[in-house]
């Protein structure tokens, strides 16, 4: 059954609970978007003010606070907001989104000590997932892999589901070809 009445005042928040946005770079396995309810914000035009982000990302959902930091070439920040389902519903809605002709890049914020470069990581692409199966879910099924750095599912930006595919990574190529062997 519908989560809400079929009469519900904003019928394009209906999925926000249920998004889980795929994330450019790579979630730290530790890392829980669950309770998470920043984002950070990447690639910001110089022209941009405090007051202008809080008003961009307050367009999703009540900000808590946001915090801008100025660089030479871009700027980031910092979005706190009070509810992690808008923080989800932000980084669907507002990454690549212009502002002053430069696409913003929206993300979970956690601490980039955590974050592991997984580029020259080996990839697997694993199929015909259920609908419910989260990163967390894929990742945790391969976490029996000691190598096992990243796990995520693709999600469709428009609807919020789940396409039904994913992609594991492993340091170690052996691990990689095992868990395909296993599996299939």
């Amino acid at each position: 059954p519908p989560m809400f009445p079929p009469h519900h005042a904003h019928p394009g928040l209906l999925a926000a609970p249920h998004i889980e946005p795929i994330v450019s770079g790579n979630l730290p396995p530790g890392f829980d978007s669950s309770t998470c309810r920043s984002v950070y914000v990447g690639n910001i035009h110089l022209q941009v003010t405090d007051s202008l982000l809080h008003e961009v990302f307050q367009s999703i959902g009540p900000v808590e606070g946001c915090k801008l930091i100025r660089k030479e070439k871009s700027s980031f920040g910092f979005v706190d907001y009070y509810d992690r389902r808008y923080a989800a519903l932000a980084i669907v809605s507002l990454n690549g989104r212009q502002l002053f002709g430069q696409p913003i890049k929206v993300n979970w914020a956690y601490a980039s000590t955590q974050r592991e470069d997984t580029s020259g990581h080996f990839n697997i692409f694993v199929g015909d997932l259920c609908p419910e199966v989260t990163d967390a879910a894929l990742f945790a099924f391969f976490s029996a892999y000691s190598t096992c750095s990243d796990a995520r599912v693709m999600w469709d930006q428009q609807t919020g589901r789940s396409r039904g595919f994913g992609f594991v990574s492993f340091r170690n190529q052996q691990d990689a070809q095992t868990s395909i062997n296993e599996l299939n």
